[in-house]
């Protein structure tokens, strides 16, 4: 789809009760629809969570992980909560390589290997009970998806794309039920009709028993069977023993604002790295998406990625120099690199295959709560395997570890691996108040989307929903971290361009079409217009916010 535009002519929404913005309108009216009915920014993240997985579950599901960070108006603090599982108990390293698995072959994505337990249910269960309004039962919560998936709805045309492209995954000849996602064997085109009745039935046995419905029972054994069938160790005690966890999130301070994201296993502190050394540079005086602006943004995430692909990994197995590494300190030795014009060569310690496929979403309410969320399979539809009568696929984390022995994210029994999901928020360094709640999705694009998104409107005074328009660079391919080249997208200039080689950069592009998904899909709620406003100040007239979506994906913002 070379024609493919991803252009957009869209204000930013504004409004003053709460709003939503997702990469599907049905997911979006979902949210809102929990908020008007008495639910805060949390309730209204796990139903859009939900119908995600229903409208777009090439991407994303039941079967994935999530993060999230929750802002709390009342207290001022920003929440963590990591939904990411771990490695089942009985797979090791020595077990893989008696298998003939090893650092320089890998086992396939699509082996039972490559599922680690399934992370998003007990965190979409979890965000409710520990930061919902209380008003809405978990049940009521899913219901708009569980209406989707049974009524069924149209598919929307980009989805229909990524379908597509996922749909051969499902038709393995050990994946037999990969046809629940399909229709007659075939992916579903723009527009048509598509029901997921089984997903549907495992929505209402998660509403109406909670974690004890996904991770023990009729689910838990179909998980369990279905990654055995394709090679895997997973057993009904992992699943059973599986739990979600809450974290203290790190966080930088950028020219005022403090900007937040998950820790490890997490990969956001890469964008924060990139933040503290991009301090130091009188940005406003560049251009934006000039050669002069993105030559420094390049060399400032390369040196983010070149400690975050090596030391990210699950913290509860090893230490992780968090405080060194996020220090202004640190990012003045760092920046040297960029002075002396050799910042990444041969610095770089750690190379991950880690895909794209991600929906990231956002929501606040009218009591000033936000909710920052991600939601995953990883690899498009994940593993592509089906447990039976469940109607979602298993997610493809562990194909996220190192099976390099030396290596902090090496894979290991209960062990969590490192994770490309980030969701991101934007606090008042002063006065603590919420300034934005945003994230970007699409693997090592995701901390390069944080922090360009966020320089558009800090930097350069941009709404959230111009700062998402605009063209981005990414480096390497998503797939995998390769900072041997630097893709740009089309809206970069030629001039920019020839910039950036001059400068040293190997170039790619600009991609057109459809190509374009390699830089990410956005999000972003503000509250106040604090990219106009050097000292951060709300409206006078109360809060209000501005909500942007990303013109690459199918989805709006929506407010009342």
């Amino acid at each position: 789809m070379s024609d493919f535009q991803c252009n957009s002519r869209r204000s930013a929404v504004v409004c003053r009760n709460g709003c939503v913005a997702s990469s599907q309108p049905l997911a979006s009216q979902a949210g809102i629809d929990i908020l008007k009915a008495g639910g805060n920014a949390a309730d209204a993240a796990v139903a859009m969570a939900a119908a995600l997985n229903v409208t777009e579950p090439c991407s994303t599901g039941i079967g994935g992980d999530a993060f999230c960070l929750f802002y709390d108006a009342k207290t001022k603090k920003v929440h963590a909560l990591n939904g990411s599982g771990r490695a089942p108990a009985g797979l090791t390293l020595d077990l893989l390589n008696k298998q003939g698995y090893n650092a320089t072959n890998p086992f396939p994505v699509q082996h039972g290997h490559a599922v680690t337990v399934p992370g998003a249910a007990a965190a979409w269960v979890d965000t409710v009970d520990r930061f919902g309004s209380g008003k809405l039962s978990l049940a009521q919560i899913l219901q708009p998806a569980v209406d989707l998936a049974e009524d069924g709805y149209p598919v929307q045309q980009i989805t229909a794309l990524s379908w597509s492209k996922g749909a051969p995954t499902l038709l393995t000849p050990k994946n037999k039920h990969g046809g629940d996602l399909l229709i007659e064997g075939k992916a579903p085109v723009y527009g048509q009709v598509i029901r997921l009745p089984h997903l549907a039935q495992t929505f209402r046995e998660l509403g109406r028993l909670g974690k004890k419905g996904f991770y023990e029972g009729r689910i838990a054994k179909a998980i369990v069977d279905a990654v055995e069938t394709f090679g895997g160790v997973m057993t009904m005690d992992d699943l059973k023993s599986h739990v979600t966890t809450y974290e203290d999130p790190i966080s930088t301070d950028y020219r005022g604002y403090r900007v937040w994201e998950i820790p490890p296993n997490g990969h956001g502190m890469a964008a924060l790295i990139a933040l503290n050394v991009l301090e130091a540079y009188d940005l406003k005086k560049l251009e934006a998406n000039s050669a002069e602006y993105l030559h420094l943004v390049i060399e400032a995430l390369k040196l983010g990625f070149a400690d975050t692909t090596w030391y990210c990994a699950d913290p509860s197995k090893v230490d992780i120099p968090l405080s060194t590494l996020l220090s202004k300190e640190y990012a003045t030795k760092r920046r040297q690199l960029i002075q002396n014009n050799s910042a990444m060569k041969n610095v770089s310690k750690g190379n991950l295959n880690i895909g794209p496929d991600t929906v990231y979403f956002t929501t606040a309410d009218s009591q000033g709560n936000s909710c920052s969320f991600i939601n995953s399979n990883f690899m498009g539809f994940g593993s592509a395997i089906v447990p039976e009568g469940c109607g979602f696929t298993l997610q493809n984390r562990g194909s996220g570890f190192s099976l390099e022995p030396s290596h902090p994210n090496v894979i290991a029994p209960n062990k969590r691996p490192y994770h490309t999901i980030i969701p991101a928020m934007v606090t008042d360094s002063k006065t603590g108040d919420l300034v934005m709640s945003y994230g970007v999705m699409g693997g090592f694009m995701q901390p390069q989307g944080h922090v360009q998104v966020l320089l558009n409107m800090l930097e350069f005074g941009m709404n959230p929903q111009q700062a998402l328009d605009q063209p981005r660079i990414c480096i390497g391919g998503g797939y995998g971290y390769d900072e041997s080249y630097v893709s740009v997208e089309d809206g970069i200039s030629d001039e920019t361009i020839k910039g950036l080689r001059d400068k040293g950069h190997s170039m790619r592009g600009p991609l057109v079409g459809s190509d374009r998904s390699l830089f990410g899909r956005g999000q972003a709620i503000t509250s106040g217009n604090f990219w106009d406003n050097s000292d951060g100040a709300l409206p006078s007239n109360g809060r209000i916010y501005w909500c942007g979506s990303d013109p690459r994906a199918d989805g709006m913002a929506i407010g009342y």
